[in-house]
This record gives C-alpha cells, structure tokens and sequence, in this order.
C-alpha cells in the first residue's frame, strides 16, 4: 500500500507512520552491522581501555560501524517514544523513556569522544600516536567528566522498562516482546564481547522489525489496533 493512499490520515500522519516503522526496522539492523564488524568476535574477552584504543587504530570497518551507531542514537529517540505512546496510562512508559533518551545521549557521546575521534589520529604516524597513549589512555578510562558516559546504562535499562509492561498488553506478541526484553538486556555487556552484544542486536532485530513493517504496510493508522488494547491494559500497569 502506498504512502498516499492510506485511508484517513492526513499526510503528516501518513508520513509519521512510514518513519516511526523505518525506525523499527532500521535501528536494530544497524547494531547488528556494527556488532558484527567487530574484531575478535570469536575470541570473547574483556579488553582493558590500552586495547581498545590499539584495536580501533585503523580499522575503517569499525570506524564506519561506530558512525552508523552514533547515528542510530536518533532513532532511539523515536523507538523509545513510540513504547511511551502505547503505553500511554501506565508510568512505565514515561520512566522507561526519560531513562532510555538519556542513554541514548550518553551513547552518542560515548561514540563521539572514545570511537569517532579515534579516526582522526590515524593518520599519525606511530611515534607521534605514541606519545599520545598517556592522554587516549585518560580519556578511555572515563577521567573526568566523561564519567557521564557511563549513563549509557539507562538505555538498555529504559527499555527493559518499557518491554515488561509492554508484556501485560497485546502491542506485540508475546514471544516478540520476550526477544526483545532479552535483547535489551543483553546488549550492553562490556566491550570484548561482542558475540553477546551481536546475538542481543539479532533478538532485537527479530522482535522489532516484523512490529516496524506492520507499521509502514498497515492500512490503520501506526498503532491504532496495537495501542488501543494497549492502553486499555496498561491502566493496570
């Protein structure tokens, strides 16, 4: 069904309904690019803030990967609020959002003062990156202010806030919502592990892409038949 031709909606609603289910769909399968071009993901060990740094110098796929994730963080936003609309009469939704867009902030600082700034040094060569280590070493051990990065733990919690009161409604399926609760839970393990971090993007990606399509292709307007029930349950949430 096309765009235009959606009954009942106005254009901004049309055109709401078409981004709010391409963010579904494409955030989840940005992690699992991004997780997935990590090196070593078959030898899974805690890396300490020296080998992190060494294993980002030079590797574009990364780079390219840490990029898509700090643009993911957007998309985030989307995902998080639409869970707060369906979940409209229960302040599982409004909790679960507030911590979740303050995580998402937090990842996209993380990305931007420990990933991207990390492609700008490659061009150095490696006497001059290594009178540079003291300071990469300072930064990626979160001196400082950039303590604050650590927040990026309230966004896989937001989420599972949102997903287990989701569960007491009808605006996923069961066993989407299961993967889902899972996924979140499960994707922020350390770096090092990368393997767990992938497999947790997979369960996301399974749970919301389905819901994102639905979205986009539903003659309804985004939500309607899910949200209805939803609110209706989540009174008691």
């Amino acid at each position: 069904m096309s765009l235009e031709k959606t009954p009942g909606l106005t254009l901004l609603e049309r055109s709401k309904r078409l981004g709010t289910g391409l963010c579904f769909v494409v955030f989840p399968l940005l992690f699992v690019f991004a997780f997935a071009v990590h090196p070593g993901l078959l030898d899974p060990h805690l890396l300490n803030p020296e080998e992190l740094i060494l294993r980002a110098r030079g590797d574009d796929l990364l780079q390219f990967g840490h990029v898509l994730v700090t643009f993911s963080t957007a998309l985030l936003v989307v995902v998080t609020l639409h869970f707060m609309k369906l979940l409209t009469h229960s302040w599982a939704g409004f909790i679960g959002a507030s911590l979740a867009i303050m995580g998402a902030v937090a990842l996209a600082a993380d990305k931007g003062a420990l990933c991207l700034t990390m492609s700008a040094l490659d061009a150095l060569p490696e006497a001059e990156f290594a009178q540079m280590m003291p300071g990469l070493l300072a930064i990626f051990s979160k001196g400082g202010w950039l303590v604050l990065l650590w927040g990026i733990a309230l966004l896989p919690i937001g989420f599972a806030v949102q997903a287990i009161a989701l569960l007491k409604t009808e605006a996923l399926p069961r066993w989407q919502n299961v993967a889902f609760l899972i996924g979140v839970m499960l994707v922020g393990v350390p770096d090092g592990l990368e393997i767990i971090n992938l497999t947790a993007s997979l369960l996301m990606a399974i749970a919301l892409v389905p819901y994102g399509i639905k979205l986009i292709v539903t003659e309804a307007p985004a939500g309607m038949s899910a949200a209805s029930g939803a609110r209706r349950k989540s009174r008691a949430v």
